[in-house]
């Protein structure tokens, strides 16, 4: 209840150093982007304000409460670049948009993907984004929980291939190898390994995506075809309706 009165609070007082809620969120996503969320402390959040840790305190009562408030405001700037999702031409422009912003929004900010998200606490950022992509679904013949649904499958979606992007992403800057370096050293060893036991799918669809990428893995595409696939059975079911 504590959480939900700060992230929801109008009344956000300004201290004497210039200390606020807002100025202590965007201090810890600045250590965040630049460091990672492990790297998250109060006191190294008050350091990056040049301010004393305890003077933090009256405003954002612990780092949990300080990692929530800096995912809601997360949330509230995915869309603030870009016309709403309902701006699209039809429902499924604007679904596959929601579905490539918020690959795009965590891709570019990988710390959110490092917050576990299991039972969040909604603030306004979040609520508004909530609002906005079920906008997409609005009236098309869905029932409000299918719409939910329907919303909460293309996020996992899109989540589940920005964290595939940004592993690959770390995994090259540690690497002195480029990707097709990287399989021209892997590829030849791996490829007799498995001509020793029987895995003909394997094989075959794993040769033809390589080409396909030209040795480097596309969670981008993966995203595009999936999501597309998702609306292909949204689209079926409506007409069942």
């Amino acid at each position: 209840m504590r959480l939900l009165q700060l992230l929801w609070s109008q009344d956000r007082p300004t201290g004497r150093a210039g200390l606020s809620v807002g100025t202590i969120v965007r201090a810890g996503i600045a250590v965040a982007r630049r460091d990672g969320v492990g790297a998250i402390t109060m006191r190294q959040v008050a350091a990056e304000l040049g301010v004393a840790a305890m003077s933090l305190y009256s405003h954002v009562p612990g780092k949990a409460e300080l990692l929530e408030l800096m995912l809601d405001a997360f949330a509230a700037d995915v869309y603030a670049a870009d016309e709403p999702p309902s701006a699209r031409s039809d429902w499924r422009a604007a679904a596959l948009f929601v579905a490539e912003r918020n690959f795009e929004a965590a891709v570019a900010q990988p710390w959110t993907l490092d917050i576990p998200a299991d039972r969040l606490v909604p603030g306004p950022g979040m609520t508004a984004k909530y609002e906005t992509e079920l906008a997409a679904f609005d009236g098309i013949g869905l029932t409000d929980v299918q719409m939910d649904h329907a919303l909460t499958g293309l996020l996992g979606l899109a989540s589940a291939m920005a964290r595939h992007q940004v592993g690959l992403e770390r995994a090259r800057a540690a690497s002195d190898s480029d990707d097709n370096q990287w399989w021209g050293q892997v590829g030849p060893a791996l490829g007799r390994a498995m001509a020793e036991r029987d895995f003909p799918l394997a094989s075959r669809v794993g040769t033809a995506a390589s080409v396909a990428a030209d040795a480097s893995a596309d969670p981008k595409a993966a995203l595009t075809y999936t999501a597309e696939l998702l609306l292909d059975g949204l689209a079926a079911a409506r007409r069942r309706l």
